[in-house]
């Protein structure tokens, strides 16, 4: 027969009542915390599946924030659009105006709001969100029109300092959206200009100025044949291009939906992989105590047994 040891019985008693409290601290830490993985030796598979789950958390998180950002620049662009359209719409009631109007003073007096207008469409058109000019395309550091002004005041020419490049964000896997637009494209190619572009007949700073001009120089009738048309072409494509924008912001709305929904979605996966049952965690609790108060009572039975007790 193996003779067991009083101090075999000690060893095995310390290690099994540190096996307890361990075990009785990881509990205590799940009901604190609600979390049922706290180190990766917990549940190496439950780590495993979380971190990606995190990862894919994180890349549709960049989406939502790239949807968030392109909504910003749709609602500035449709702002600046309709303070453009207003100007264009007035401009173009002067020009159908400006044949029936004889005198001198009051041909000038309207050339002189032409003149007030046109600033207030560079400042428009100038619109800027975080720093960067809405209308200037890629090269969006910098005001996207520049206005001269003659000796006398009158608007002589507004340049534009943008580029024909539309800057674009991804919303989901594969797909690409913008909301920005370019002020000018003279190319007859690429992405359409909001204020120029020969394939529309757009041009409105140009037609604007020459308004201006024909107006200050008593030319009612060049008015109502050549710029009124112009004008009404530049009021046309502002008009396209403000629906355009409101299809672009209910298409945002949309996938703005989807990526709430896929992060809730993920927000539970995570949940299920690392979440405590409480229930389930405050029974293992309560047992894992009996168990170590239970070792305790029976150890100090063990050690103080005498020679006595092993003779009856």
């Amino acid at each position: 027969m193996m003779r067991v040891t009083s101090g075999a019985y000690a060893d095995r008693l310390v290690a099994n009542l540190g096996n307890i409290s361990a075990r009785q601290a990881r509990y205590q830490s799940q009901v604190a915390t609600g979390q049922r993985v706290a180190l990766p030796e917990d549940d190496p598979s439950a780590v495993r599946r979380t971190l990606d789950l995190e990862t894919e958390r994180g890349r549709i998180g960049q989406y939502g924030r790239n949807i968030n950002r392109l909504k910003e620049t749709a609602t500035t662009t449709q702002t600046t659009m309709r303070s453009l359209s207003k100007i264009a719409t007035r401009a173009s009631e002067i020009a159908i105006k400006a044949n029936g109007i004889k005198s001198p003073d009051d041909l000038k007096a309207y050339a002189a709001e032409i003149t007030q207008m046109i600033q207030q469409a560079v400042s428009a058109a100038n619109a800027n969100l975080r720093g960067d000019s809405v209308l200037a395309g890629t090269r969006n550091g910098q005001p996207a029109y520049g206005v001269t002004l003659g000796a006398d005041g009158r608007v002589q020419s507004v340049t534009y300092n943008g580029n024909q490049d539309v800057p674009s964000l991804e919303i989901a896997e594969g797909q690409e959206l913008t909301a920005s637009l370019i002020g000018s494209n003279p190319t007859g190619s690429g992405p359409a200009g909001l204020l120029e572009d020969p394939r529309s007949g757009a041009d409105l700073f140009g037609h604007l100025i020459q308004l201006q001009d024909q107006l200050l120089a008593g030319n009612g009738t060049a008015v109502t044949s050549t710029t009124a048309v112009g004008l009404q072409a530049d009021a046309d494509n502002l008009l396209r291009h403000i629906a355009a924008n409101g299809v672009v912001q209910g298409r945002l709305e949309a996938a703005g939906a989807t990526i709430t929904e896929r992060l809730q979605a993920l927000e539970g996966q995570i949940s299920t992989e690392t979440d405590a049952d409480l229930a389930k965690v405050l029974v293992q609790l309560n047992q894992t105590q009996l168990s170590y108060q239970a070792a305790l009572q029976t150890g100090g039975k063990i050690m103080t047994m005498s020679l006595m007790d092993y003779l009856r």
